[in-house]
């Protein structure tokens, strides 16, 4: 027996560590909800975390970008549904304009609502969405998504399609331009309908977009979480063999440390 070198307590020291080093690592992994507490922990899995975590970060950001877009298009076609029932309202003043038993100040009145439904759609063509012009883009508009399948929007500009309709020269203030009139409304339903149409396909581009960006992040979310997150069940089983570890590393290295006291009765 010796008692400058007690290997029986160096091991139970060393196994104590070993346990408390465990114990403690459980403790953080539990704590914290993750798997990796520490690079060291697992490298690989932190690398790809993180790319994970980019990933989702950025699919994310995409589809904010396509809820905005559809809002900006929806609000597009809520002022075009009011310019198509303006229209229509012009077009039923021009045949009412042409009743030749009207007075010439009842054909003035059909003249000053169809001036005044003029001036409305004009204004409608300079309406902006978060500063942005809703109509007029000079060319169709780019909306990022983060996974490289970017979506286009077509360019929507009523402004164009109801010049005519619009113009100074367009008016109800006698039977024949009442007439003329009629026929260039006509022609400014059928382009604004052409427009709206343009619109629905951007609208339907763009949920078909968001839904898909949706399950992406999901499916991210979850790949990411096996990687990281800690399985509570699992983990609280190794917390406990670690405490019962630790408390009878304890007991041994302290029975492991009087053992030399035996030698005291050699000595006697």
């Amino acid at each position: 027996m010796v008692i400058n070198t007690n290997i029986a307590a160096l091991t139970s020291a060393n196994n104590l560590d070993n346990s408390t080093n465990a114990l403690n690592a459980s403790l953080a992994r539990l704590s914290s909800g993750s798997k990796i507490v520490n690079a060291s922990d697992n490298p690989a899995g932190l690398a790809e975390s993180m790319e994970l975590n980019e990933q989702i970060a950025e699919t994310n950001a995409g589809n904010a970008n396509v809820s905005d877009a559809l809002s900006f298009s929806q609000t597009q076609d809520g002022y075009l549904q009011q310019v198509s029932s303006a229209l229509n309202q012009m077009a039923s003043l021009a045949i009412a304009a042409q009743d030749p038993t009207l007075s010439a100040d009842a054909v003035t009145d059909y003249q000053s609502q169809f001036a005044a439904l003029q001036t409305y759609i004009t204004n409608v063509t300079t309406q902006t969405f978060n500063g942005v012009n809703l109509f007029g883009a000079t060319s169709n508009l780019q909306v990022a998504t983060g996974n490289g399948n970017d979506v286009t929007l077509t360019k929507v500009d009523p402004a164009t399609d109801l010049a005519t309709a619009t113009g100074a020269t367009t008016k109800v203030d006698s039977a024949a331009d009442a007439a003329t009139a009629s026929t260039t409304l006509a022609t400014a339903i059928s382009a604004l309908a052409t427009e709206r149409a343009a619109i629905g396909a951007n609208e339907q581009a763009l949920t078909f977009t968001g839904n898909t960006l949706g399950v992406l992040s999901t499916n991210l979310a979850a790949a990411k979480s096996t990687l990281s997150d800690v399985d509570v069940a699992q983990e609280s089983t190794n917390y406990a063999k670690e405490q019962i570890l630790v408390q009878s590393g304890t007991a041994m290295l302290a029975q492991a440390n009087a053992n030399p006291q035996s030698i005291l009765k050699l000595l006697q």
